[in-house]
């Protein structure tokens, strides 16, 4: 009974153990740990920072009685450490087992870990790589956040001030201590997540038998999808450029819808590679409705908008170069939620301030659309995980299957209408014509419906740009998955299309290659399926 007293109560900090990598606030810390009575203990370049700032502190090999040795890898794994942290001090059984072996008790310890990370991102050899595995870090944080009903643990030189604060005002309450001990699992659980991943991807071990996932807290948000959900953004640490990395230079908090459809954006533009041609895609609810490709930003904003002007407001701008005044002054008069970018001039930022609201992230350049990766989703009592959709019509081998061969012009619009259709949820129906889409049929239960539902949209479009008819007379189609019927095929040639792409692989392909060869339209297979659910 006395020891769930005592777990409740504010302990005070008689001996620090402080042990860091990351030396940001250790001197100050150290300093306030010192002025108010704490014996300091330390190791290596922690101990050397501390003794030059004039503060008494003892070595770790004092304290153990044994010398750090194998290039440091044993210093802290000793007895007198783990017995000082983990001792229960209620416990007599254990306070006998202390006095026995002449171990002191440990009342906080400050621990970071080897920057493996960072190593890893930098690019470093395998053997750097597993050099830069901490086990005595993680050991002794693991140690003094079970015993947290006694120990402070610290692996966050953001909390050293408030844990002063405490100190100062006669302890370290227990509510304190268990954030603190939930941080230091938290830290430990993500440092030990990004070793088993950097291995399992090393080693080519894709279904290794344990998985996990983690990031570091950035934000935490207003609220979700919808205001009664909880929601907060976690950084992985990947160095992709996108809306995780962008730099913020001015607008609004992003929200998590606004920070979900920018990723939709970003990753769809960054398909353009921007020496090639410029390219622009606007980004409603994950799904574009407008994408174009030109030889400047400008056209190429406008010709993404003319598909669906509607839609556009309120959504999301991305752009595969720097944006530029005339770019600006265009995006600007319609309302939208974020711009991302790789940059954008001097004039240009100018512009977007105008609109104070109006979000700009600059990436620093594209994602590499090549790039492997894991994509994450949640499921009732599972994760379900696979690899980034890294192919695209350009890894294809293209395959007529149709009397009529496309002309020049659509086969490259039709190249474009595919790498969309990669971006847009299924069942995916996308019109191209003259380098900009010109309908898009998203998130349907049936293709022929996603076929009809872009058609009639793009007769409204043709309405809002004063022209007759709709957009979709005379484009190419792509579908990202095969046509299980013909009437599939037969909606998009009622909506005026005259050459489909499409991966190919129904029972049922020779009764779409008919019903193409009848209406006198080409037909390209890719023998590639894109579907996003």
């Amino acid at each position: 009974m006395a020891r769930h007293i005592l777990m409740g109560k504010t302990v005070t900090v008689g001996r620090a153990l402080l042990s860091v990598f990351d030396k940001s606030g250790m001197t100050d810390f150290a300093k306030g740990l010192s002025e108010a009575g704490v014996e300091l203990v330390s190791t290596g370049g922690t101990h050397r920072l501390i003794s030059e700032a004039g503060l008494p502190v003892r070595d770790i090999s004092d304290l153990t009685g044994f010398p750090e040795m194998m290039d440091g890898r044993v210093k802290t794994l000793h007895p007198k450490v783990h017995g000082g942290l983990l001792a229960v001090r209620d416990n007599p059984e254990h306070q006998a087992s202390m006095a026995e072996h002449e171990i002191g008790p440990i009342d906080l310890v400050a621990v970071n870990l080897y920057p493996f990370e960072k190593t890893v991102a930098s690019g470093a050899s395998y053997d750097e790589i597993i050099e830069n595995i901490d086990i005595g870090g993680p050991a002794m944080v693991r140690s003094a956040a079970k015993n947290h009903a006694f120990v402070t643990v610290v692996v966050d030189p953001a909390d050293y001030p408030a844990i002063l604060e405490a100190i100062k005002a006669g302890g370290i309450p227990f509510e304190m201590r268990q954030r603190l001990a939930a941080k230091a699992y938290a830290r430990t659980a993500a440092y030990d997540s990004a070793i088993s991943s950097w291995f399992a991807k090393e080693i080519d071990f894709a279904d290794v038998s344990y998985r996990s996932f983690a990031g570091t807290l950035s934000e935490v948000m207003r609220y979700g999808e919808n205001p009664h959900q909880w929601a907060a953004f976690y950084k992985t640490g990947e160095n992709r450029p996108g809306v995780a990395t962008a730099t913020q230079v001015q607008g609004k908090t992003l929200s998590y819808n606004n920070i979900n459809d920018t990723d939709a954006a970003f990753e769809l533009v960054s398909e353009f590679a921007s020496e090639e041609t410029a390219a622009v895609a606007i980004i409603k609810h994950a799904n574009p409705c407008g994408v174009a490709v030109a030889g400047d930003l400008k056209t190429a904003y406008l010709k993404a908008l003319r598909t669906d002007p509607v839609s556009a407001f309120g959504g999301i701008v991305a752009t595969n170069r720097e944006i530029d005044a005339e770019t600006a002054t265009e995006i600007v008069k319609v309302f939208t939620e974020v711009i991302v970018a790789p940059s954008a001039t001097p004039e240009a930022q100018e512009i977007i301030a105008a609109k104070k609201n109006l979000r700009l992230l600059l990436t620093g350049g594209l994602a590499d659309p090549k790039a492997d990766g894991l994509l994450v989703k949640s499921v009732a009592g599972g994760l379900l995980v696979q690899g980034r959709d890294n192919k695209s019509v350009d890894d294809c081998d293209l395959k007529v299957v149709t009397k009529r061969q496309p002309t020049e012009q659509e086969l490259v619009d039709l190249k474009l209408a595919a790498k969309v259709a990669k971006h847009v949820k299924s069942n995916a129906i996308i019109y191209v014509k003259d380098g900009a889409t010109a309908g898009i049929g998203a998130g349907q239960m049936s293709r022929v419906d996603s076929a009809r539902v872009a058609h009639r949209k793009s007769i409204d479009a043709a309405q809002a740009a004063g022209l007759e008819g709709a957009l979709t007379e005379g484009s190419v189609v792509a579908s990202d998955a095969f046509f299980p019927f013909a009437d599939g095929l037969e909606a998009l040639v009622a909506a005026g299309a005259t050459a489909v792409i499409q991966p190919g692989g129904s029972m049922r392909d020779d009764e779409v290659i008919a019903a193409a060869d009848a209406a006198g339209i080409a037909m390209v297979m890719t023998g590639m399926r894109h579907f996003r659910h």
